[in-house]
């Protein structure tokens, strides 16, 4: 009992150095961690509540790991923390939290080389890859996967009327909308963000403490859906809006995104359930930033970036990514600029900004490069 109470108290020495409330230099809070972590394993194998610390604290090793650059380091103390942590759950609400908590952020730190600084996928799969992620890059991800929702079922097991309880479900839901996209799941990713949007825009209309952060990640949300469209194809959107999962808010961007890809203004009305004139009123009001880059192959056999007027950007009004591409192909033929007939040249253009990761909406390249015939995409 004596050891518990002194093991208990070194964690509570911990937790206000952890907060900011005591003070201490690096050095002081790494011995610190180290021995409250050496101190609880011996009581963590019978005791739920020194189980659940245990965890916390190889966490928060992970997480000081993780922040100095050692990613091995930080994955080897968060699984050693998910055994603990596992082992306590089922014993405290609380603990079950902590749990949940552990296990998505096992699963960011898993699937770190996969997103970039906006959570949006490095690799998008499929036919708008240019890159793909490597065998163990793809393993690590698809395990960040089962962790976030494994994380998701420990939230829905507990009790729903908690707010706590909510907003960690609907956290919970966002992290998974990330794992998924990064494996080019995006159909998906967007339901789950949309789920979870429909989360926190509950939460920000009830009274109580979390408000104001469920009101801000309702507007990160719409943010980051507002992009991840980029990532649909058209019988996505339709498939989204058919399952109520597309926002009546996200249409006007649904529509863009459907005619850049180069669907009709009635087959988008149908296929979305809205107006044929509305679609129209929407494509002859909202632009879209188009991108493209013309490239010449050099006999070393590298592309070099031809520069202005042949790279740059300009907002287009209800015309497709083609019909932007083709323009731009004639002009360049014409101009004085124009390559010679045996230059081997490329043009690819993007919606939003060049080289986005949702891959270029048209690519051609000359017949003196890919052989019989120029091969637009």
């Amino acid at each position: 009992m004596v050891q518990r109470e002194a093991v208990l108290r070194l964690d509570e020495e911990w937790t206000r150095i952890r907060s900011g409330a005591a003070p201490a230099d690096p050095a002081e809070r790494e011995a610190l961690l180290a021995e409250l972590i050496a101190a609880l394993r011996e009581p963590a194998r019978t005791d739920p509540e020194c189980a659940a610390r245990l965890g916390l604290r190889l966490s928060d090793l992970a997480a000081a790991r993780f922040s100095a650059g050692d990613r091995p380091g930080a994955l080897g103390a968060i699984e050693e923390a998910l055994r603990y942590a596992e082992q306590a759950a089922p014993h405290s609400p609380e603990y079950a939290r902590w749990y949940a908590r552990g296990l998505i952020n096992h699963g960011v730190w898993l699937a770190w080389p996969l997103s970039d600084g906006s959570r949006l996928p490095r690799f998008p799969l499929g036919p708008a890859a240019e890159a793909v992620p490597g065998p163990m890059e793809r393993v690590a991800g698809e395990r960040a996967r089962d962790l976030t929702r494994a994380a998701v079922d420990v939230w829905l097991g507990l009790d729903q009327q908690d707010p706590v309880n909510r907003r960690g479900l609907a956290q919970a839901k966002v992290f998974l909308g990330d794992r998924l996209a990064e494996l080019g799941l995006t159909e998906d990713a967007v339901a789950w963000a949309v789920d979870a949007e429909n989360d926190f825009r509950r939460a920000a209309q009830a009274p109580g403490p979390g408000q104001a952060e469920a009101q801000e990640a309702v507007g990160h949300l719409g943010r980051q859906l507002e992009l991840r469209l980029r990532f649909l194809t058209f019988e996505s959107l339709v498939a989204l809006r058919a399952e109520g999962l597309l926002p009546g808010r996200l249409l006007p961007h649904a529509v863009v995104a459907a005619r850049i890809q180069g669907v009709d203004p009635a087959a988008i009305a149908a296929g979305l359930a809205v107006d044929e004139g509305a679609v129209r009123a929407t494509l002859s009001a909202r632009p879209w930033r188009a991108a493209w880059r013309f490239e010449v192959r050099n006999p070393d056999g590298l592309w070099d970036v031809i520069g202005h007027p042949w790279r740059g950007t300009t907002d287009v009004t209800d015309r497709t990514a083609e019909e932007v591409g083709t323009g731009l192909v004639r002009q360049f033929l014409a101009s004085p600029e124009g390559p010679e007939e045996a230059t081997h040249w490329r043009i690819l253009v993007w919606w939003h900004e060049e080289g986005d990761p949702a891959g270029a909406r048209f690519r051609l390249t000359s017949a003196a490069a890919a052989g019989p015939g120029a091969t637009p995409s």
